[in-house]
């Protein structure tokens, strides 16, 4: 694992744990060039992902660009983060195990609602005001409209 502050190629792990939800390896290292620490994190990958985005592009799937979406959205609610990461690796698990590896970005932006939705609804919304491209007022009003309508 090269060092994220020097370069050098050489670390060394100082420490191996699983994570609280045992969904990754959690290994604290060393640099002997700069005497650094720093943390990595191991993650089993069922399968290579691709990203069907909506202007026909492909690219690989990135776990850390959906979990930063979903951190925008929850930002200065009170979630839990162990209750994020749970819900993310449960995303990610149900991507790499739809038997697909193109996966359109829309299936996870959906996916990603449905879950917000269960676990905090101004996360829910937040995400769909950038997911859902809203515009004007209005388009934000008729949605929160909607979401209520559905909850009576």
């Amino acid at each position: 694992m090269r060092c994220p502050f020097c370069g050098a190629d050489d670390t060394q792990v100082k420490d191996s744990r699983p994570t609280d939800d045992r969904g990754a390896i959690r290994r604290r290292r060393f640099c002997p060039s700069c005497t650094a620490r720093f943390t990595t994190f191991e993650r089993v990958q069922l399968r290579e992902l691709t990203v069907l985005k909506k202007n026909g592009q492909r690219e690989p799937f990135d776990r850390d660009k959906l979990a930063r979406s979903i951190y925008v959205a929850i930002r200065k609610r009170p979630v839990e983060p162990d209750r994020v990461e749970r819900m993310i690796n449960s995303l990610v698990r149900q991507l790499e195990s739809s038997g697909e590896t193109d996966i359109p970005s829309d299936m996870i932006g959906e996916l990603a609602m449905e879950a917000l939705a269960s676990l905090d609804q101004v996360a829910y919304v937040r995400f769909a005001s950038v997911y859902r491209n809203f515009r004007e007022a209005k388009d934000f009003g008729e949605f929160v409209g909607r979401i209520a309508a559905d909850g009576e």
